[in-house]
Order: C-alpha cells, then sequence, then structure tokens
C-alpha cells in the first residue's frame, strides 16, 4: 500500500492563491500539483498524466512550491561554498604575501617549492591541483613564455628569408 499524501491545508491554501495569479508555467504547474492531489484525491500518475510531466517530477514541483512558500529561516541552508577547506581565504592570502613579493620582482614562481611550504604548513601532504587551485582562487594565472626571443631581430630574419642560399637537395628516396 502507498504511502498516504502529506499535503498542509496551509499549503492548499497557497497554492490556490499562486494559481490565481500565476504569471508562469512553473508557478501554475507547481499550484496544479498540490491541488490536484489534495482537492480531487488524484494519485501521483494522473497528476502527471493532467500535468504532462513524469510521475517523479510531481513531487519536485510540490517541494518547490513548499519552499517558495516557506519562510526564509524556515529554508535549509544552501549547499555550496567551500565546506572542506583547510585554511580561510584571509590565511592563504597571508601564505602567499611572501611569495607574491617575489613575482613581483619579477622572479618565476615554480609550484614544487609552494607546494612544499604548503604541505609544511599545514602538516599533510598536498596535491598539486590543490596549490593550482589555491593561486586561482587569489586571482593569480599561469604566465607562459613570450612565442619569440626578446633580443630577436625582425629585419634581420626577414632579409634572411629573402637572401638565404638557393642550395637544395633532392630528397633521399629521388636520389638514384
Amino acid at each position: 500500500m502507498a504511502r498516504p499524501r502529506r499535503i498542509e491545508p496551509e499549503l492548499v491554501g497557497r497554492a490556490q492563491e499562486m494559481l490565481a495569479g500565476a504569471k508562469d508555467l512553473e508557478t501554475l504547474r507547481s499550484a496544479q500539483a498540490v491541488l490536484l492531489p489534495a482537492l480531487l484525491n488524484a494519485t501521483l500518475e494522473q497528476t502527471a498524466a493532467l500535468l504532462g510531466v513524469s510521475r517523479a517530477t510531481v513531487p519536485r514541483l510540490q517541494n518547490g512550491l513548499r519552499r517558495r512558500c516557506a519562510e526564509p529561516d524556515m529554508l535549509p541552508p544552501a549547499r555550496g561554498g567551500r565546506r572542506h577547506e583547510w585554511m580561510s581565504v584571509e590565511a592563504e592570502r597571508d601564505f602567499l604575501a611572501p611569495w607574491a613579493q617575489l613575482a613581483s620582482t619579477g622572479n618565476m614562481l615554480v609550484v614544487a617549492p609552494l607546494r612544499a611550504a604548503l604541505a609544511q604548513k599545514l602538516g599533510k601532504k598536498v596535491g598539486a591541483s590543490v596549490v593550482y587551485r589555491l593561486l586561482e582562487r587569489h586571482g593569480w594565472r599561469k604566465v607562459a613564455p613570450d612565442t619569440r626571443h626578446p633580443k630577436s631581430d625582425m629585419q634581420a630574419q626577414e632579409d634572411w628569408k629573402k637572401n638565404c642560399p638557393k642550395i637544395w637537395l633532392p630528397s633521399p628516396h629521388q636520389r638514384t
């Protein structure tokens, strides 16, 4: 035997109010998902068929309406954020301060020593991805080497292209 429906009378009243003033499809469907089973004793399958959604969507719509009607302090806390952080953002900023000083003077930051220092500070092994995420979180970016040498002479390169010797050797398979 299926579990009995649990639709509170306050929720039915709120659903009727929302149905009267519904301006979008989601609000309309959510209100109907509550009212059809509560007032007409419709099963989940019947409600789903009437709304044109799957059976699993009906409880989702009902719960969505419950969340919208609930007071903000009654809602469960939203997921997200750094729930498993090893250091606060301020502590990370303080940790990176000496490294930022080195980088600002033109020195190249290498991840291996930074990773070793972080592991020593935390007292546990640290993966390279942890360091890369830490740097990304604080706005650091990877600076790739330039595509040309800073002392290269573009004019000399163009002259060489125009005046290079025209000595051609046949490829090895053409030699006889």
